[in-house]
């Protein structure tokens, strides 16, 4: 297979895989109704479809216990311009009609699990995943397609036991040379999404005002990557590089570090959990138990 840098591009077509926080602990506690969100999301999504009409969008759902792809613009028919007679274009009917079975799904889920200890988190590393795999499709379906990017809209806070997944995807789309964008609405920002944008070479955000959400969205995010080299975007601040450990799930600011398999944890160990090698101090523990032993052994 052609490695993804001899791909001829299309410079100002774009592919945007938008990943959409359903999360219902999230929108249960935030000021901003999910349907007026959802309002400023399906206007960005019309706006983007409307700057090249080879543009394309697919929206993955990211809900609390699961993620579904419920949108995608090349499965739609007769255009991208139809109207229902309600000011709304009518492919986002069947978009509407997936985010409702999904989200009902997801709600189900929920009251199964055992959510007492869980932060309540959105599952971001499987629609990341899921994201990544559409677009590793799209490559091998041959030599001319749209430039792919991901934007990442968040509001749930991070999951700390995510972080492997989150981090192997991250470094997938850079490998890969797909872009993170990510706009965070919440009230703390997120550490993942800031590495994840920094590290992909995308935008991160977090607007202060979510009555202007659909400015923020179509001002910062619907430009391609063409265009990028010729507008001032927001620059990285005060990235979060924080990691969590391997142990407790938990975000630490300084740990112990695997040099085999670069595993973290919170606390000393004698031993790896991941790949099983046994730390320094533990073999020289070990190597001087062994000779003490022997040194005691009786003569025959």
């Amino acid at each position: 297979m052609a490695s993804v840098t001899s791909k001829l591009y299309s410079d100002d077509v774009s592919l945007l895989v938008l990943l959409l926080d359903t999360n219902p602990f999230y929108w249960s506690t935030t000021s901003i109704k999910f349907s007026q969100f959802l309002s400023h999301v399906l206007a960005f999504l019309n706006a983007v479809l409307g700057l090249n009409q080879l543009n394309q969008v697919v929206v993955i759902a990211t809900g609390y216990s699961s993620c579904d792809y419920i949108y995608d613009s090349s499965l739609t028919p007769n255009g991208h311009f139809e109207s229902s007679g309600t000011g709304m274009p009518a492919i986002f009917s069947s978009l509407l009609k997936k985010l409702d079975e999904f989200s009902a799904k997801d709600e189900e889920l929920c009251k199964e699990e055992d959510n007492e200890k869980r932060v309540a988190s959105s599952l971001l590393s499987g629609s990341l995943s899921m994201a990544l795999c559409y677009i590793q499709r799209v490559f091998r379906s041959g030599h001319l397609h749209p430039q792919p990017r991901i934007l990442c809209l968040q509001g749930s806070p991070d999951g700390p036991e995510q972080y492997v997944a989150v981090m192997n995807s991250i470094f997938s789309a850079q490998r890969l040379m797909v872009p993170i964008d990510s706009c965070y609405i919440g009230t703390q920002n997120s550490a993942f999404l800031q590495q994840a944008s920094y590290i992909t070479g995308g935008v991160h955000h977090s607007p202060k005002q979510l009555d202007g959400l659909f400015q923020y969205l179509t001002t910062i995010f619907a430009t391609d990557l063409y265009t990028r080299g010729f507008v001032q975007l927001p620059k990285p601040v005060g990235v979060d590089f924080r990691a969590s450990c391997f142990c407790h799930k938990k975000t630490i600011d300084m740990g112990y570090i695997c040099s085999v398999c670069l595993s973290i944890f919170c606390e000393h160990h004698k031993k790896c959990s991941t790949c099983g090698s046994v730390f320094g101090q533990s073999k020289l523990d070990e190597a001087s138990s062994v000779a003490n032993k022997k040194r005691k052994a009786p003569d025959s």
